[in-house]
């Protein structure tokens, strides 16, 4: 812990810092839940309940602040060892450790009851379960395995499950599906993050794939592995009689392209450029298919 992170709650209170308290809820981060529950939500084709509609979203926008706060929490003194990280709120000593732990349990209590009783018990349960996964299992994993990742694939996943659970009070194949896409997309583009930063993630400690094995080898093999095994799973829906084959089109489209960007990475010996194109390849991939499918439900299904 750096001496600035342990400032005191009177020097704190002289200077609300607002805006860092707002970063501590990684608002980029929390975005993307918030519109992968609502691809969810609007997949499941649900009805038109505006109340629903309203509380669901916030709830999950709250969750998800909830948990990125917890996560910055725990987090604070690994924040501090690297160089992408050591200006958060926490480490930089702008936000003091309680005040940010107190605010992401009361953001995940808040959150969650909003998906419990404004949705139903099941989008509060999901809610709860990412809070819980993310925050009791993948954060701790992170400096004890480097199976982290794929641990933390399953909270990153979630929320289409509790948009689903929102409109239909269940979860029908086509959410498991959602569900499957989410995971195998985090593979790629987490192993392109891993490399670009392999450095600040070794000197704070955590055992990255790119890590333990520098030189991105398995780091390339895996992103593959999980690549083709998103294609697979993203064209599941016109199989089952879910989706148009424009869906079905896109989704081919952009998961090969994934995957040929996967074993670009894979088998180059300059892995930084690489890593880029296929981090930045990820980024689009998942507007590009899940909008389309939710533009295929909607309109042509």
């Amino acid at each position: 812990m750096t001496p600035a992170a342990t400032l005191s709650e009177s020097s704190e209170s002289k200077t609300i810092p607002w805006s860092a308290y707002y970063e501590l809820t990684k608002p980029r981060l929390s975005l993307l839940s918030v519109v992968t529950a609502l691809v969810g939500y609007l997949a499941a084709l649900p009805e038109r309940d505006v109340g629903t509609l309203f509380f669901f979203l916030t709830g999950t926008a709250i969750c998800a602040a909830g948990a990125a706060t917890l996560n910055q929490y725990i987090e604070r003194r690994t924040d501090a060892l690297m160089k992408r990280t050591k200006t958060r709120p926490l480490p930089a000593g702008l936000v003091s450790p309680s005040n940010a732990l107190w605010l992401g349990v009361a953001l995940s209590v808040i959150g969650v009851a909003f998906l419990t009783f404004g949705a139903n018990y099941l989008a509060g349960a999901l809610g709860l379960g990412t809070i819980l996964t993310y925050i009791a299992i993948y954060t701790p994993l992170k400096l004890k395995t480097r199976w982290a990742t794929e641990v933390g694939a399953i909270p990153g996943a979630l929320p289409p499950l509790i948009g689903w659970a929102a409109a239909e009070g269940t979860i029908s194949p086509l959410g498991w599906i959602l569900f499957g896409v989410l995971s195998f997309w985090q593979i790629p583009h987490f192993m392109a993050i891993a490399w670009t930063f392999r450095k600040d993630y070794g000197s704070a400690g955590f055992p990255m794939l790119t890590v333990v094995d520098p030189s991105g080898r398995k780091a390339g093999i895996w992103a593959t592995i999980n690549a083709v095994a998103l294609l697979v799973v993203s064209v599941l829906p016109i199989f089952l009689g879910l989706c148009t084959w424009f869906y079905a089109s896109v989704a081919t489209l952009f998961g090969v392209w994934m995957l040929l960007r996967s074993i670009a990475f894979a088998a180059a010996s300059d892995k930084d450029g690489v890593a880029r194109k296929l981090f930045f390849n990820s980024i689009l991939y998942l507007p590009a298919v899940l909008f389309t499918l939710v533009i295929d439900r909607w309109m042509l299904f």
